[in-house]
């Protein structure tokens, strides 16, 4: 495992404590975060710190000219030509595919002070506009320095903003700016088209605030949609800002409970869901990391900023970046590798971060990238890889120190060499994974929470580093077991478990125009607890484990319970799996599963077999004797991790295609949509079950 130098032993005591007992039967005591034993669940991380926006003044004042955030721009658009073969009703067809890759510039920074001055002047414009605290501001944009001076502008004058996946589709978008009747919003001028084509049904929206450099025809389309619609860059707003008083911007400044925030979910069921965040919400939570973790925050770090800001995960961590003045390091998924880019380094080898955050198909994908590159170097190299991690999981003194420093540390290399500390969160991250990782790269800790709560709900630190826990229960909140009778979860049982229900500051009061959310009672208990529809269990060392999803329990006609989710996490790391779908009907007796190979694996999988791995991956994927191979494979991990026979695959479908928002199989926060996979696999599935 990763040295962590900035560990503090004894620091967590018994890790949770059971705060007061159940007083109800079939349900668990309250148990919180021994950090807050003898005092309250905390709510401001210092005095005078009530707001986000008061985190922005904090961070100008204690961090000054540090640097606060980075970005690159895109110096060239490369396009690459290559011909792929794709099997269409039975026949092999071939077409001509063009890849855009980025060469892209140094980092470059804005400081903690520029950073809050920005912000007054976005807010000086907007005030100049007419926006008003009772508006709703709409951020449809790409994660980036102007995403979150944009949004800590509205804040700062009491106008919420609510958060729109640059990935929506039209509809969504259309969506996500009428509910809440948004009077504008800020977008980039790569999605201004996407815009343009629903702003004639988006009746609310006034002003449109983008950065980049779209053409002047496409501004002028903006305009002909109304009359009253103004568009300005960003630049644009900051000048007209840039002259006008500041006396103004105190009375708008926003309250605890002033609404910050309409965040959607990424809808993996339905349409979003917007999720109501004031700014205590959002300034506990801060509060609670920085008590749980913050003597591993520090001046000498620098964070990786990637995912969505739309998903509460990225939007929180950077929050609290901000606040520990550890300076944020904007990248994209598609230009994180040197791989994926031109005449530069990636985002990552580049920015050289010590912390990063990730959902699990990142974290995944690195891993298969790692053994993809030790299989390329030849047995030999193989063989040293393999000895090296052995070394280092036996942590044998003197061969572990060599693994380290003369094997890993090339792995180590591609990330820039300075990654130490490293969370997982969005779902549940498989223990072959974890532990690789952990091994050859760095220690991957596991976090657990919801939009509802602010990503907040449970934290692993560092120091109670352990495989298949998602932590302590996060010290701004509070966290009971609900029993799960019918699976046999029981808060009862030598480890208790059950559904988890948590209550706190980090927790919000309402979906946005949902009544009949806010009034049913599987959502909201009536004495204010959100039931998250998660099973968990306490461990013996006061940690957090999740072992099951209510909604994706699936009771087989053998009358056996399987949970999909978990069976997803387990097979994801079969080094022949880059994303998978498992399905099951009522009748089966077994899951099968919709696989999309990892091609690089597969292939070489495939030639140390002996069979042909040179065929196009859509070919290989209709090949039965390559689909019997991979559902043994995966059915080996499955094996491996003591899998019941209802829980083993019966049969996979390989498709070549990967899932994306675009397509609508995957959210924007690469969660699967399970029903509009099955929808699409339809006669693949029925085939299987026929049998």
């Amino acid at each position: 495992m990763a040295k962590v130098l900035t560990n503090k032993r004894g620091y967590y005591s018994d890790g949770s404590f059971e705060f007061s007992k159940s007083e109800k039967t079939g349900e668990g005591g309250i148990r919180r975060c021994s950090l807050v034993k003898g005092g309250d669940l905390v709510q401001y991380p210092v005095d005078g710190v009530k707001t986000v926006y008061e985190i922005v003044e904090y961070a100008a004042r204690t961090h000054g000219s540090r640097p606060a955030v980075g970005w690159r721009d895109v110096v060239d658009t490369i396009e690459e030509e290559k011909e792929v073969t794709k099997v269409v009703e039975g026949k092999e067809v071939k077409e001509k595919k063009k890849w855009k890759y980025f060469e892209l510039s140094p980092y470059k920074y804005l400081t903690f002070v520029e950073v809050k001055e920005a912000v007054s002047e976005v807010a000086r414009g907007l005030l100049h506009l007419g926006v008003t605290d009772k508006d709703v501001f709409n951020i449809y944009a790409q994660t980036s320095p102007n995403w979150q001076i944009m949004a800590h502008a509205c804040g700062s004058i009491s106008t919420t903003i609510a958060t729109a996946y640059d990935t929506l589709g039209e509809d969504g978008l259309a969506h996500s700016l009428n509910e809440p009747e948004c009077v504008g919003l800020f977008t980039n001028a790569e999605l201004l088209p996407t815009l343009h084509r629903v702003l004639a049904r988006t009746p609310s929206v006034k002003y449109v605030v983008f950065d980049g450099e779209p053409s002047q025809a496409l501004i002028d389309d903006l305009h002909g949609v109304r009359d009253t619609i103004q568009v300005y860059s960003i630049q644009k707003l900051r000048e007209l800002g840039r002259d006008k008083p500041v006396e103004p911007l105190e009375a708008r400044r926003p309250k605890p409970e002033s609404i910050a925030c309409i965040m959607y979910t990424s809808g993996s069921t339905g349409n979003p869901k917007g999720v109501v965040i004031s700014h205590s919400n959002l300034v506990a939570s801060v509060a609670a990391v920085k008590l749980l973790l913050g003597h591993h925050l520090t001046q000498d770090d620098s964070f990786l900023a990637y995912l969505p800001l739309a998903h509460v995960l990225e939007y929180i961590v950077e929050l609290i970046m901000f606040f520990v003045g550890v300076p944020s390091g904007y990248g994209r998924v598609k230009t994180l590798t040197d791989a994926s880019v031109r005449n530069c380094k990636g985002d990552i080898a580049e920015f050289k971060p010590s912390i990063m955050i990730g959902v699990p198909a990142v974290w995944e994908t690195i891993r298969k990238g790692i053994l993809a590159k030790v299989h390329a170097g030849g047995a030999i190299k193989k063989s040293v890889f393999n000895g090296a991690m052995a070394a280092k999981k036996k942590s044998l003194p003197v061969l572990a120190g060599l693994a380290d420093s003369v094997v890993l540390s090339g792995v180590r290399a591609a990330t820039g060499g300075r990654l130490r500390l490293a969370l997982s969160g969005g779902a549940a991250i498989s223990k072959e994974t974890q532990e690789f990782l952990t091994t050859a790269l760095v220690t991957v800790l596991q976090g657990y929470g919801m939009t509802e709560t602010c990503g907040m709900c449970a934290i692993l630190p560092p120091e109670l580093m352990r495989y298949n826990s998602v932590g302590l229960p996060v010290p701004s909140c509070e966290v009971k077991l609900l029993d799960v009778p019918d699976a046999g979860y029981l808060s009862t049982n030598e480890l208790p478990q059950g559904e988890v229900l948590i209550r706190g500051h980090s927790v919000f009061k309402e979906y946005y125009k949902r009544p009949d959310l806010n009034s049913d009672e599987t959502v909201f208990t009536k004495d204010g607890w959100l039931r998250t529809g998660d099973v968990g269990q306490w461990n013996p060392d006061g940690t957090l484990s999740l072992i099951d999803r209510l909604k994706n329990l699936i009771k087989l006609a053998n009358g056996e319970y399987i949970a999909l989710e978990r069976l997803e996490s387990i097979y994801k790391s079969c080094n022949l799996v880059a994303n998978i779908c498992v399905h099951a009907v009522p009748e089966a007796q077994q899951p099968m599963a919709i696989i999309i190979p990892h091609e690089v694996h597969l292939r070489n999988f495939l030639a140390a077999k002996g069979l042909d791995s040179t065929g196009d991956l859509g070919v290989l994927c209709h090949n039965s004797n390559v689909q019997e191979l991979v559902l043994k494979e995966a059915n080996a991990i499955g094996k491996k991790n003591g899998f019941k026979q209802p829980e083993l695959l019966q049969a996979v479908v390989l498709t070549p295609d990967e899932w994306t928002p675009e397509s609508g199989l995957v959210t924007a926060a690469q969660k699967i949509q399970r029903a509009r996979i099955a929808k699409a696999f339809k006669d693949e599935i029925s085939a299987v079950y026929k049998h």
